[in-house]
C-alpha cells in the first residue's frame, strides 16, 4: 500500500482524478459481481466464477504488441473473452466484474504494485463497459450473438487502445522509440480482426449448449479451451524470452570483451541513457545495448539513483561510466520483469566490471610501456606509432613537420653538476616543451638528451618555422639547477611534409640529419652560444594532390628548347617541355610529374594543356621569326587515338595552319602498338600532323621500331652520340641517316653539348640537331626575348646564352 500512497501523492491533480475514476470503475464491477454471486447462493455459479477469475488472469498474461518496437510500443490483452464464455450462466456486468477481479489478482501477483493492479482492473472495466454497452445495443437491434459479440469486441479494443494512448501521452511523453512507430496499422488491423473473429466464434460455440441440462457444462466447454490456449501462449512467450536472454547474454559478453573505451567528458564520465538503436563501440553503449537485447527494455541507463517503479537495477563497480547502478525500465502495462531478467542484468553488469578492470590494467601497462619514466613524455616507440598514425590519417592537403631537438653539452653538464641535476634539466625541458606545444601536437623523449615534436595541422613551411622558433625560445630560457643558472643551447632540425608520406620514417631521418648539421657547424667554428634551427630540404614523396591541382587548375608551365638546322645554322622548330614549380616544394621533376599525371588518369588533360600552350607560343614565335615552322610535343603512342587526344590535335592543327604540329612518341610506348594506333598515325600524317619517334638509341631500342610505326622524324637519343670519336657511333649514325633517306624520314640528333659534336655531325651529313649547345629549355618569356634579339640564330654568344639561362 505504501507504493500506492506514494504514487497518488506524486501524481498531478488530473492524474489523481483519472486514477480514482479507473480504480472506482474496476472496484465497482468487482463489488457488483461478488455481491451478486454471494447473494445468489448458487454453488455452481461460485465454481464457475472461480474458473472465470483464473481463466481471465491467465489470458491477461499474454500481451499483444500494437507497434513494431519490442518493449517500447503499447500492448493489449484480451481477458474480455471470458465474458462471452460466461454468457450462458451470468449476466454481462457480473461477468465483467469477475474478469476485472482476475486481472487485478494476476497483475498484483506479477508486479506487486497495488496502483498498477487497480489501473489494470479499471482499464479492463472501462473496456468491459464499452463491450456490454455495444453488445446489448446490438441485441436490442435483433442482431445475432456472433454479430453482437464482434461489435462488442471492437468497442472493447477501441476503448482500451484509446485510454492507453492517453496514458502514454501524458505519463510517458519522453519515450522516443526511434525509427519504429508507437502503433502499426497492420498490427492493429490483424489483432482487431483476429480478436473480433474469435469473439464471434466463441459466441457461436456456446449457443448450441444453451439447451443442455446444466449451464455449467456449456461454460466449461468454453473456459477450459480458453485456459489451455492461454497457458500454451504463456509457455511459448516464456520459452522465447529464455532463448532471447541466453543469446543476449552470450552476444553481450562477446561485445563487451571487444570494447576498450568508455565515453568521458572533461575527464569525467557522464551518466548515459540511450535508446537501443544507437551505434557506438564504447563500453557504456555496448553494455546498454546488451541489456536491451538480453532483458528486453523500454530504456536502460547508468545512473546514481537506484531503480524506481517499473524498473530493476544492479550495482555497478565502474564509477567511470557515470553512476553506481545499471537500471532497466519497462512500461507498467508491459510484461513485468522476472527473476531471470534480474539475473541476466546482473551477469551483464558483472561482465562489464570485469572487462573494465582488465582494460584498465592493460591500459596502465601500455602507458608504462610507452612512457619515458623521467619526463612522463611518450618514449621513442610511442612517438613512432603516433607519427605513423598521424601521417596515415591526415588529409593529403594537411601538412606536418617533425622537430628533432638536441641539448648541446648535456654530457658536460651531467658530469659537472651530477646526474640528479641532469635529470632535473631533462625534466624541465620536457615540461617546457609540453607547455609550449599546441593541444594537437605531440612531444616525446627519444634518447638521452634528444626530444622530438610533431607539429600537425600546418598550412605552410613558414608556419612550421614560426612554431619551431617559439618552441626554441620557450625551451631556451635560463634554467636554475643546483644553485646555478644555465642557458640551454638547443640544436633543432626541422623536416616539413606538405603531403602524406609513403615512408614517414624518412621525415624523421631528415630532421635528425638537419639537427646533426647544426652540431657539425658548431664544431667547425659556427655559432656556439645560441640555439639554432636548420630546415631540411625534405620533399614529400606523395605528390598526388600537387599534380592533380596543377592540372585541374591549369597551372602547368612550358619550357622551349630549340631544334636547329645544321645546314643553315638556324632554328626551325622548338620542343615544348612541361614544367611546374610548387609554391612551397619548388620545381617538380618533369618525369615524376608525367608519371603522377598518368597514374591519376590525367595524362590526356596534361597533354591537351601542353599542346594548347605550345601552339599558341609557336604562333607568337613565328610573328617574330617566320623561320619557326614547327612545334613538337611529347605524347604516348596510345594517346593519338581519336577517343583520347587524336580529335583534339586535329582541331588544334587546323587552328594554326602555318605551323606544323609534331607529336613525339617515346619509344617505350611504341613497343606494342595496335593496328588502330598505326592507322591513326597514318591518318594524322595525311592531314599534315607529323609523327616523330623519340629517344631512339636508348636502352630498349631496336631496329624493329624503325618500321613498326609510321613516322616523319627519328630523334636520336644522346646515348648514341656521347663519344663521336668512337668510329662505331659514327657508323651507326651514318647507317641511320641512310635508312632515313630511303624510308623518307628526317633525323634529329639530341644531346649536342658543344661545337665539336656539332662539327662531327655536320661531317656525317646529319641535318638537324638539338641540345644545350643551342640552348637549354627556357620559359616562354626568355625564348621570346632570344628571338627578338638574335632571331633564328642557332648558336648564341656565350654572354647572351648565360644571361638567358638565369
Amino acid at each position: 500500500m505504501s507504493d500506492l500512497v506514494e504514487t497518488i501523492k506524486g501524481a498531478t491533480a488530473v492524474g489523481r482524478v483519472a486514477f480514482a475514476i479507473f480504480a472506482a470503475t474496476g472496484l465497482i464491477f468487482i463489488g457488483f459481481a461478488l455481491t451478486k454471486l454471494v447473494l445468489g447462493g448458487n454453488a455452481e455459479h461460485l465454481f464457475i466464477a472461480l474458473m472465470a477469475v483464473a481463466c481471465a488472469g491467465t489470458i491477461d498474461i499474454v500481451r499483444l504488441r500494437l507497434g513494431t518496437v519490442p518493449h517500447r510500443s503499447p500492448v493489449v490483452s484480451m481477458p474480455i473473452l471470458v465474458v462471452l464464455a460466461l454468457e450462458p450462466v451470468l449476466d454481462t456486468p457480473t461477468a465483467v466484474g469477475l474478469v476485472c477481479l482476475g486481472v487485478l489478482i494476476e497483475v498484483w501477483l506479477r508486479a506487486r504494485r497495488s496502483e498498477v493492479a487497480l489501473y489494470a482492473a479499471g482499464l479492463t472495466g472501462a473496456g468491459g463497459a464499452a463491450f456490454f454497452g455495444a453488445h446489448d445495443g446490438m441485441h436490442a437491434l435483433d442482431s445475432g450473438d456472433p454479430g453482437a459479440s464482434a461489435v462488442g469486441a471492437i468497442a472493447y479494443l477501441v476503448t482500451v487502445i484509446a485510454l492507453e494512448a492517453l496514458r502514454r501521452r501524458f505519463d510517458r511523453p519522453h519515450v522516443d522509440i526511434g525509427a519504429g512507430r508507437h502503433y502499426s496499422a497492420l498490427r492493429v488491423v490483424l489483432i482487431g480482426g483476429g480478436y473480433t473473429g474469435l469473439c464471434a466464434l466463441i459466441a457461436a460455440w456456446t449457443h448450441p449448449f444453451f439447451d443442455l441440462s446444466t449451464d455449467t457444462l456449456a461454460v466449461a466447454v468454453t473456459l477450459v479451451p480458453l485456459a489451455v490456449v492461454g497457458t500454451g501462449a504463456i509457455l511459448i512467450v516464456r520459452a522465447t524470452a529464455m532463448r532471447r536472454r541466453l543469446a543476449g547474454v552470450v552476444d553481450g559478453v562477446i561485445d563487451l570483451n571487444a570494447t576498450n573505451q568508455f565515453v568521458t567528458t572533461g575527464g569525467l564520465a557522464t551518466p548515459i541513457t540511450i535508446a537501443p538503436a544507437g551505434t557506438s563501440t564504447d563500453l557504456a553503449t555496448v553494455l546498454l545495448r546488451a541489456v536491451h537485447d538480453t532483458v528486453g527494455v523500454e530504456s536502460a541507463g547508468v545512473r546514481h539513483d537506484p531503480a524506481g517503479h517499473g524498473e530493476i537495477d544492479t550495482p555497478l563497480a565502474i564509477s567511470a561510466l557515470g553512476g553506481q547502478y545499471l537500471v532497466a525500465r519497462r512500461d507498467v502495462m508491459d510484461y513485468p520483469f522476472t527473476r531471470d531478467d534480474r539475473r541476466a542484468l546482473e551477469a551483464l553488469a558483472h561482465t562489464a566490471d570485469v572487462v573494465f578492470t582488465a582494460r584498465e590494467s592493460i591500459g596502465g601497462l601500455t602507458i608504462r610501456a610507452n612512457t619515458d619514466p623521467l619526463t612522463g613524455l611518450p618514449n621513442y616507440g610511442a612517438f613512432q606509432d603516433a607519427l605513423a598514425n598521424i601521417n596515415d590519417h591526415r588529409d593529403y592537403s594537411e601538412a606536418l613537420a617533425v622537430l628533432f631537438i638536441d641539448l648541446d653539452d648535456f654530457k658536460r653538464m651531467n658530469d659537472r653538476y651530477g646526474h640528479q641535476a641532469g635529470d632535473e634539466i631533462l625534466s624541465e625541458l620536457g615540461r617546457r616543451l609540453s607547455a609550449v606545444i599546441r593541444p594537437y601536437d605531440v612531444v616525446a623523449r627519444v634518447g638521452g638528451d634528444e626530444f622530438v615534436v610533431i607539429l600537425t595541422r600546418l598550412s605552410s613551411l613558414a608556419e612550421a618555422k614560426l612554431l619551431a622558433e617559439r618552441i626554441m625560445e620557450a625551451t631556451g630560457e635560463p634554467l636554475a639547477v643546483s644553485g646555478t643558472v644555465l642557458n640551454p643551447i638547443l640544436s633543432i632540425g626541422l623536416a616539413y611534409s606538405a603531403h602524406r608520406e609513403t615512408d614517414v620514417n624518412q621525415l624523421l631521418r631528415d630532421a635528425d640529419r638537419s639537427m646533426l648539421a647544426i652540431k657539425k657547424s658548431r664544431r667547425r667554428g659556427g655559432p656556439a652560444n645560441e640555439s639554432s634551427i636548420n630546415i631540411s630540404g625534405h620533399r614529400s614523396s606523395q605528390m598526388n594532390d600537387i599534380v592533380a591541382r596543377a592540372i585541374d587548375e591549369d597551372l602547368l608551365e612550358l619550357a622551349f628548347q630549340p631544334i636547329v638546322s645544321l645546314v643553315t645554322g638556324q632554328i626551325w622548330a622548338f620542343e615544348a617541355l612541361v614544367r611546374y614549380t610548387d609554391p612551397e616544394l619548388g620545381p617538380l621533376s618533369p618525369p615524376s610529374l608525367v608519371e603522377k599525371a598518368k597514374s591519376l588518369g590525367r595524362l590526356d588533360a596534361l597533354t591537351r594543356q601542353v599542346a594548347l600552350k605550345a601552339m599558341a607560343a609557336a604562333a607568337d614565335f613565328r610573328l617574330i621569326e617566320p623561320r619557326i615552322v614547327c612545334m613538337t610535343i611529347n605524347v604516348e603512342a596510345g594517346q593519338i587515338l581519336p577517343q583520347r587526344i587524336g580529335g583534339f590535335v586535329e582541331d588544334l592543327a587546323n587552328r594554326y595552319p602555318g605551323i606544323s604540329l609534331c607529336l613525339e612518341l617515346n619509344e617505350r610506348s611504341v613497343a606494342r602498338v595496335s593496328t588502330a594506333v598505326r592507322a591513326q598515325a597514318d591518318h594524322l600524317r595525311d592531314i599534315g600532323i607529323m609523327i616523330a619517334l623519340d629517344d631512339y638509341g636508348s636502352q630498349d631500342s631496336s631496329v624493329d621500331a624503325l618500321v613498326r610505326m609510321p613516322m616523319d622524324i627519328l630523334k636520336i637519343d644522346k646515348s648514341l652520340v656521347d663519344d663521336l670519336d668512337d668510329v662505331r657511333q659514327r657508323e651507326v649514325l651514318t647507317a641511320l641517316q641512310g635508312f632515313g633517306d630511303n624510308l623518307e624520314y628526317s633525323m634529329i640528333v639530341e644531346g649536342v653539348e658543344n661545337e665539336a659534336m656539332a662539327t662531327h655531325l655536320s661531317a656525317l651529313g646529319i641535318r638537324s640537331a638539338q641540345g644545350f649547345h643551342y640552348g637549354v629549355p627556357r620559359s616562354f618569356e626568355k625564348t621570346l626575348a632570344r628571338l627578338e634579339e638574335f632571331g633564328a640564330d642557332a648558336v648564341l654568344p656565350v654572354r647572351a646564352a648565360s644571361e638567358l639561362s638565369l
